[in-house]
C-alpha cells in the first residue's frame, strides 16, 4: 500500500513538473498589439517622429513576431538551466556563462536586434528607441539574466552617445552597436552603494589624452564573461585634486582589453577578483572588478561623471521596471494553467466541475485574486512602461534635431515618471512572484515548477539602480518638492483630464472609475501638500512619508492605465461585430478589480504617510538591542 501511494505521489509530482517544463513562456502578442495600437497609438506615435526610421504596423508586427520566435524557442528553453548551472569564475581570467548563453547571444547579434533603435551611422537600424523598449520586455521576460547582457551594453552606448568626444563614438560605438563588445557600468565600491560621494578609484593623466585607472569595483553585473571578447567599462572615478563629494566624480571609458584599428589586444589592467554567489540572477555574473594601471579616457566634463552617469543609471532603471512588470507576466503564465487544472475542494456556492471529484482552484476567490493581481500588474505595468517609451522617442527626436528646451521638458516629464516605474512596479513584480509561489502551495516552494526562480530573480529588482527607498527620496524630494510641487501639479492635471470626458459617460463602470480616479489625483495633490507643510518643520517627514508615497503614486498610476485599456475596450466592444469579445471585457472586468481592491491599498498608505513621525524616530538608536542574558 505505501509503495502504491509513493509511486502515485511520485506520477504526479512527475507530472506536474513536465507540465512546467512544456509550458514555457508564451509571448503575450495580442495583449501588446492592443496596448500598442488600440490604447497608445504607436503608429500615430511615430509618424510625428522626424530623426527615426519609418515604423508602420508592418515594421511594428515584425519585430513582435520575430522577437517572440527567439524568446519562445530560444531565450526560454535555457533560462531555467541558466539558474541551475549559473556562472563559473576560470581560474581569475575569465567567466563562463551557462550553456546556451553564448550560442543565443550570437544569434541575439546576428539577427541585428542590439541595433535596432540606434542610428544607423553607428550600424543601428534607426528604428524608434521605443520598439527596443517593447522588445526587452519579451526577451526579459523569456530570460532576464540573458537580457542583462544587451541591456547593460545599452545604458554604455547611451552614454557614450550623449556625452564622449567624437573620437571615442567613432571607436567604440559600431562594436558596442552591433554587439561585437559588451558594457557595464562600474559605480559602487566596497565602503560605498548609492553614496557615491564615498568613491575612491582614481584615475592619474597619462600625457596622452589618456588616463590610469586604479581602484576596486563590485556588484559588477556582466562585468565578465566568455560571450565576447572585449567589455567596455564606464567607470566613475576621482581626478588628482578634484573636489571632495559627488562634485569631484568623473567618467572613464575602460575596456578590458586594448583596440586599436579594428583588432583587440592585450589586457588593459582589468582583472575579476571573484564573482558573487547571489540568491538568483545565476545565469549572469554579478563581479568584483580591480582596475590597475588601466588605460581609460574620460567620458563627458571633469567632475561632471555622476551627472553623465545618470544617462546610464536612468537607461537601468526603466530597464529595471520592465523586469517588475516581467516578472509578474511570467508568474502569472506560470500560476494560470495550475490554478486551471489544480482540483481542490468545492466552491462554497456549489459545484462548478461536477463531472470532477473536485473543483479547480480557479473557482475559488481566494486563488482569483492572486492571479487578478498579477494580471492587473503585468498587463498595468506594461502600459506605464509603454508611456515611458513614448516619452523617450519624443526626447530623443528633439536631441537629434537640436531641440534643446524640447529635449529638457520631455526629460523633466520623464524624470518624473521613473521612480515612479521603477520603485512601484518592481514592488508590486516581487509581489506577484510571491503569489505565483503561493498559488502552487507546497509546489511552489520546490525548484521544479520554476515559481520560486521567479521570485529569487525578481528579488533584486527593488534593490539595484537605487532601492525602494531610494526612489521614494528620489519622486518625494527631489522632483517634488525641491521643484516646488510643479511636477505633481501638472501630472495631476493630465489625470484629470483623462477622467473629465467619462465623467458623463453613458457607461457606468467608465463612469463610475472615472469619478474613483478623479478623486484621488485631488487626493493625492492634497498629501503632497499635507507633506510639504510638515516638512518645512521637519525634514525627516519627507523620509518617513515617502515609501507610503512613492506607492500612492503607484497604484493611483497604474489605476490609470487601466481606466485607458477600459475606454479603448469598451469602445472596441461597442463597435459591434468583433471576434474577441471575451478578450475586451477581460480588460473591462480586470479593471474593475483594480480599482475594487487595488486601488484601496491608497488608504493604508495615506495611513502611513500621515503618521506621527515620533512613532518611527522617537526610539534612540542605542534602543535597537536585545537583551543577551536571557
Amino acid at each position: 500500500m505505501r509503495a502504491s501511494r509513493l509511486q502515485r505521489a511520485t506520477r504526479h509530482a512527475s507530472a506536474v513538473a513536465t507540465r512546467v517544463m512544456t509550458r514555457g513562456y508564451q509571448v503575450p502578442a495580442r495583449d501588446m498589439r492592443f496596448l500598442i495600437y488600440d490604447v497608445h497609438k504607436f503608429d500615430k506615435h511615430y509618424t510625428t517622429l522626424k530623426h527615426a526610421a519609418a515604423a508602420d504596423r508592418e515594421t511594428i508586427d515584425m519585430v513582435i513576431d520575430a522577437t517572440k520566435t527567439l524568446c519562445e524557442n530560444e531565450l526560454a528553453p535555457i533560462w531555467a538551466n541558466g539558474d541551475r548551472e549559473g556562472c563559473t569564475w576560470i581560474n581569475g581570467t575569465t567567466v563562463k556563462t551557462p550553456k546556451g548563453y553564448k550560442e543565443a547571444y550570437e544569434l541575439f547579434c546576428e539577427s541585428g536586434w542590439q541595433g535596432l533603435a540606434y542610428p544607423e551611422e553607428w550600424g543601428g537600424q534607426g528604428l524608434p528607441m521605443s520598439m527596443a523598449l517593447i522588445q526587452s520586455e519579451m526577451t526579459a521576460t523569456a530570460n532576464w539574466t540573458f537580457t542583462m547582457f544587451p541591456g547593460l551594453s545599452k545604458g554604455a552606448i547611451n552614454t557614450i552617445i550623449a556625452h564622449a568626444t567624437d573620437e571615442l563614438k567613432q571607436k567604440w560605438l559600431p562594436p558596442l552597436v552591433s554587439g561585437e563588445f559588451t558594457g557595464t557600468m562600474c559605480l559602487t565600491e566596497p565602503q560605498c552603494g548609492s553614496d557615491l560621494g564615498q568613491v575612491t578609484t582614481n584615475a592619474k593623466p597619462n600625457g596622452d589624452g589618456s588616463y590610469k585607472i586604479n581602484g576596486t569595483k563590485i556588484f559588477i553585473s556582466c562585468g565578465e564573461h566568455d560571450m565576447t571578447e572585449n567589455i567596455v567599462h564606464c567607470v566613475l572615478a576621482r581626478l588628482p585634486g578634484a573636489p571632495a563629494g559627488t562634485k569631484g566624480i568623473s567618467l572613464f571609458l575602460v575596456p578590458k582589453k586594448q583596440y586599436a584599428d579594428g583588432a583587440v589586444g592585450d589586457f588593459n589592467g582589468v582583472t575579476t577578483s571573484r564573482i558573487e554567489d547571489k540568491m538568483g540572477c545565476h545565469g549572469s555574473p554579478t563581479c568584483q572588478i580591480e582596475f590597475e594601471d588601466a588605460q581609460g579616457w574620460l567620458i563627458g566634463t571633469e567632475n561632471r561623471g555622476l551627472n553623465h552617469m545618470f544617462t546610464f543609471i536612468n537607461t537601468s532603471r526603466v530597464g529595471t521596471a520592465v523586469q517588475g512588470v516581467a516578472a509578474a507576466e511570467l508568474a502569472f503564465q506560470n500560476s494560470l494553467w495550475y490554478c486551471k487544472e489544480r482540483r481542490s475542494m468545492r466552491a462554497l456556492s456549489g459545484a462548478k466541475d461536477p463531472e470532477h471529484v473536485a473543483d479547480s482552484i480557479i473557482h475559488h476567490p481566494s486563488v482569483r485574486t492572486m492571479l487578478l493581481f498579477q494580471k492587473a500588474v503585468s498587463e498595468g505595468g506594461r502600459s506605464m512602461v509603454y508611456e515611458c517609451a513614448k516619452l523617450v522617442d519624443k526626447m530623443t527626436d528633439c536631441e537629434r534635431a537640436g531641440d534643446h528646451k524640447g529635449a529638457k521638458e520631455v526629460d523633466e516629464r520623464l524624470a518624473f515618471l521613473t521612480p515612479i516605474l521603477k520603485g512601484f512596479l518592481t514592488e508590486a513584480g516581487k509581489e506577484a512572484a510571491d503569489l505565483g509561489i503561493q498559488a502552487y502551495g507546497g509546489h511552489g516552494y520546490i525548484k521544479d515548477n520554476k515559481a520560486e526562480q521567479v521570485f529569487r530573480d525578481v528579488r533584486i529588482a527593488s534593490l539595484w539602480e537605487g532601492t525602494t527607498q531610494i526612489q521614494a527620496l528620489d519622486l518625494l524630494g527631489r522632483k517634488i518638492l525641491l521643484q516646488k510641487l510643479k511636477p505633481i501639479g501638472e501630472h495631476c492635471g493630465e489625470l484629470r483630464a483623462l477622467c473629465m470626458p467619462l465623467l458623463t459617460s453613458g457607461n457606468a463602470g467608465l463612469r463610475g472609475r472615472a469619478w474613483s480616479l478623479f478623486y484621488h489625483t485631488l487626493e493625492w495633490q492634497y498629501l503632497t501638500y499635507r507633506v510639504a507643510f510638515r516638512s518645512t518643520k521637519d525634514k525627516e517627514w519627507i523620509s518617513s512619508a515617502s515609501v507610503d508615497y512613492l506607492m500612492y503614486s503607484g497604484w493611483v498610476t497604474l489605476a490609470a492605465h487601466w481606466l485607458r485599456m477600459e475606454q479603448a475596450a469598451v469602445h472596441s466592444l461597442a463597435k459591434g461585430g468583433d471576434e474577441e469579445p471575451d478578450f475586451y471585457n477581460a480588460k473591462v472586468q480586470t479593471s474593475a478589480y483594480v480599482f475594487d481592491r487595488l486601488l484601496a491599498r491608497t488608504r493604508s498608505h495615506k495611513a502611513g504617510m500621515l503618521a506621527d513621525l515620533g512613532s518611527v524616530m522617537a526610539m534612540p538608536a542605542a534602543n535597537f538591542s536585545f537583551d543577551h542574558s536571557r
